[in-house]
Parts: structure tokens; sequence; C-alpha cells
């Protein structure tokens, strides 16, 4: 009796260490970052084409749905600010073509690059060559990802285009890129362009399914 006891000892001798598992377990994905993405790789298991589908898109989501992204995509011309999303601070408007209104462009504060500031409350003022704020047909501040997701296989609603155009914005767009290099005192979107653009690919070669509004 002692001797089977031993064995099973020494069979789950590393319990502490690996845990003592069967060996026809699934092995588990390994947690991700919240600064990462993961790789289109490892949603290669999920058999059911629209399921994996689903989970590509809720992935990308994490990058689409993030404030740093939805901040300029309102539904009422005033863009937010923040991973709380406040209304901007002035008070603006993207106006008639989301450049702003006449008098007050977005270029009056946001230049074609970030800009330190010497302040303490705000490190920098958001730049890029394309500042500008989404049309309306393209708001997503409090919509769900399943209702972004609808919006953009829309030509109506995404500027017209195909689904492989916008992929080639998503991954390629230099304003979309902005999203991982926002200036010193905010939080970039997990992830790298890269990464982002390959799981929308694998997304729209899988079907382009989306998750439940």
């Amino acid at each position: 009796m002692r001797s089977h006891r031993f064995i099973l000892v020494l069979s789950c001798g590393v319990v502490a260490l690996t845990g003592c598992r069967s060996s026809t377990q699934a092995p588990t994905e390994p947690p991700v970052s919240p600064d990462a993405l993961r790789p289109v790789a490892s949603f290669s298991n999920i058999e059911n084409k629209e399921a994996r589908s689903v989970a590509l898109f809720l992935e990308a989501g994490r990058v689409i749905a993030h404030p740093r992204c939805t901040n300029c995509h309102p539904a009422d011309g005033r863009p937010r600010q923040g991973m709380q999303q406040h209304a901007h601070v002035p008070a603006v408007v993207g106006g008639a073509d989301g450049h702003g209104p006449p008098g007050l462009p977005c270029t009056s504060c946001h230049q074609a690059t970030n800009t330190p500031t010497v302040g303490t409350t705000v490190a920098s003022i958001p730049g890029n060559p394309k500042w500008a704020l989404a049309p309306v047909e393209m708001a997503w501040v409090g919509r769900s990802l399943g209702a972004i997701c609808e919006q953009l296989k829309d030509p109506k609603r995404n500027g017209g285009k195909d689904l492989a155009a916008l992929q080639h914005h998503m991954a390629k767009d230099e304003l979309v890129g902005w999203g991982w290099n926002p200036g010193p005192g905010r939080q970039p979107v997990p992830g790298t362009q890269a990464a982002f653009g390959e799981l929308f690919q694998a997304w729209v070669d899988s079907g382009a399914y989306c998750p439940a509004p």
C-alpha cells in the first residue's frame, strides 16, 4: 500500500510547480498582456468558421472600441477626451467637414505631430496631418462592438469602402496609426498596427462575421 502511494507522489511530485493534469487535457492559451494583441495563429483551434471570425473581431475590437479611437467618432459632433471619454475641453465641434467650424479649425491646436506641453494637467496636445472628427454616420461612442462591426461593413456608413479597402485603411492609415503613438500622457491602443491589420485581414478572410449587437 505504501509503495502505491509513493508512486502516486512521484507522478505528481511537481504539482506545486506545474500541476498534475491528464496528458489528454488541451493546453490553455497563455494570458495576454493588456498592452498586446493575440496573434492570428492563436485562433486556429476554433474550428467553427463563424465563431472564429467573431473571436477575431472581438480581439481587433480591443483597438476599435478603445477610447483612443472612439473619442473621434462621436454622434453629436463634439470630440471626446481621455479614457473616461468626457466632452472636449475647451468646448469645440467638428463642424461640417470634421475639421472644425469656420474661424476655429482643429489645426488651431492640433498640429501635424504630437506637441509636448509644459503644463501639469496635459502632457501633450495630440497631432497628426489628418486630424479630424469622423463623419456622423461613422459614430461609435456609446455603441456596442457588434453595432460598430455592422457599421464597418456598410459602405454607406464607412466612407464607401469595401472590406479590402477597409482593411487597408485599418492596417496602413496614418491617422489610425496615431492610436499607437498618442503622445506623452496618453495610453496607446494595444499591440501594433501591423498585428491589428493581420487580425482584421483574418476576420475578413473568415467571413467578416459580427458579434451580437
